[in-house]
């Protein structure tokens, strides 16, 4: 903004790493930040901070006012009256920093929800134009979707399955074994703690279970021949690009957990008191799988040691990865943005309480809520710009070299009445139900190209060698 008038100013000298100084002697001059109400803003700065309203511009025309204050040296007087030609010329000259507080008319009303601060998740407004609002482009999909499953391919069950029994406190509910295809099935979840698994994985009982479970499994695929030493390994992500980024579990004590899990053998590509956010963890799986290690926010609510609780996909939109997702009978039950990315947790319908309005809460009313959830949810992390580049597509863990993370999966009670649904918002299909060899079984893509699995409530008829 152009100066009324020029006083003398030594300006300081650009050092030589820096770009040539803007001409014209640029001062910094005002900080702006709306408010709701200047009867209760002005008071707070001027009463109890002790600051002076030097000037205001009223524009009716365009419905809004500011007002401009600053810190004046004790014992000088301020004898001009804000909003006059006086003032102007005093406050677009002055060689200090106003605070601008921008008034925009009617917000002081009652039914105004406040503007957002910075610093926490976004306001409710805003979360409800991520999420709900965005959700009425689709319809949801017929048969109660519920997540059942998170797919992560692992070079040997000897080494996997006793990581995520013995020391991460899962219990493998079922397996599928396909001798004709190479290939079997472990399926592991967190049960309650003293809660028995009499069942005998892959027998036609431990399916019926599975196939119908609320609750939501890490299935491990186990492909033969990758236990031996010639297999390379499989692809964890978290490189250029990559889609998937980790599995996790809480614990009452993230501390104490990673020395129990350290003295056991367990690697750490992050221990808790490293890096910048302290308190939590990350290990690595016999895979290299990142194992996330997050402190619940009431100890003793959940008695199990750790339970299962996230799968974290990378995704290059939220404006269509949420409500594809919420199609799918999935609720946005938190939503934090960082600065440079965002993080949207959402939780399938048997792990959402009843009556909660999750966008109505606080940051940290929600973190609480997302915390004490005994069941996993899903983490999508979008980086903020990506939706912007219409070349940028994430890995899904399905490519040539770079396999790793499969899918995730949700049960429906009619599989091809989903899909109507599905192929009606337009992202298309790997394996239609019909198509293949398993019939009734298909996998729709979702809007970053991550493989969705759509199963019947109940199972189907998969052609595995029972147990």
């Amino acid at each position: 903004q152009h100066r009324s008038r020029t006083p003398t100013f030594l300006r300081a000298e650009a050092t030589e790493q820096s770009i040539e100084v803007v001409p014209g002697r640029p001062t910094w001059q005002q900080a702006m930040l709306r408010i709701s109400d200047p009867e209760k803003s002005i008071p707070f700065y001027t009463d109890v901070m002790g600051m002076t309203v030097i000037d205001t511009l009223d524009f009716p025309q365009w419905n809004f006012k500011l007002f401009f204050l600053t810190t004046l040296p004790e014992g000088e007087k301020y004898d001009l009256i804000p909003g006059t030609k006086e003032a102007h010329d005093y406050m677009w000259s002055i060689e200090g920093t106003a605070l601008e507080l921008t008034y925009n008319y009617g917000t002081e009303k009652d039914d105004f929800e406040g503007y957002h601060p910075g610093n926490s998740s976004p306001s409710q407004s805003e979360r409800r134009s991520i999420t709900n609002n965005m959700a009425s482009k689709f319809a949801k999909v017929v048969g109660r979707p519920t997540w059942q499953q998170a797919m992560l391919r692992i070079a040997d069950p000897k080494k996997s399955i006793p990581f995520y029994t013995e020391k991460m406190g899962m219990t493998v509910i079922d397996t599928l074994d396909f001798p004709q295809w190479s290939f079997k099935l472990f399926f592991l979840t967190t049960l309650p703690k003293g809660e028995e698994y009499k069942l005998t994985p892959g027998t036609k009982e431990a399916h019926d279970y599975m196939w119908s479970i609320e609750g939501t499994a890490l299935e491990l695929t186990h492909n033969y021949g990758t236990e031996k030493d010639d297999f390379k390994g499989y692809h964890p992500g978290n490189q250029e690009k990559d889609g998937f980024g980790h599995v996790a579990f809480n614990t009452d004590d993230v501390y104490a957990a990673c020395e129990k899990l350290e003295a056991a053998g367990v690697t750490f590509k992050k221990k808790p008191d490293e890096g910048r956010m302290k308190g939590l963890a990350f290990a690595y799986d016999p895979d290299g799988y990142w194992v996330e290690i997050v402190k619940r926010a009431t100890p003793g609510k959940i008695p199990n040691y750790f339970n299962f609780s996230q799968t974290m996909l990378r995704i290059k939109d939220p404006k269509k990865s949420i409500p594809f997702y919420e199609a799918m009978g999935m609720t946005v039950v938190r939503a934090k943005d960082y600065g440079d990315f965002s993080n949207y947790f959402l939780a399938s319908s048997s792990n959402v309480e009843e009556g909660v309005e999750y966008t109505s809460l606080s940051n940290d009313d929600s973190k609480e809520k997302l915390s004490d959830m005994f069941g996993p949810i899903l983490e999508l992390t979008h980086n903020h710009g990506t939706e912007d580049d219409d070349d940028f597509k994430h890995y899904s863990g399905n490519e040539e070299g770079r396999e790793g993370f499969g899918h995730i999966g949700f049960l429906v009670d009619d599989v091809y009445k989903a899909c109507d649904g599905i192929r009606e918002m337009g992202y298309g299909f790997k394996k239609e139900p019909d198509g293949g060899s398993m019939k009734g079984l298909a996998f729709a893509w979702d809007p970053d190209g991550y493989p969705v699995e759509i199963i019947h409530r109940g199972g189907i008829e998969f052609g595995d060698k029972r147990a």
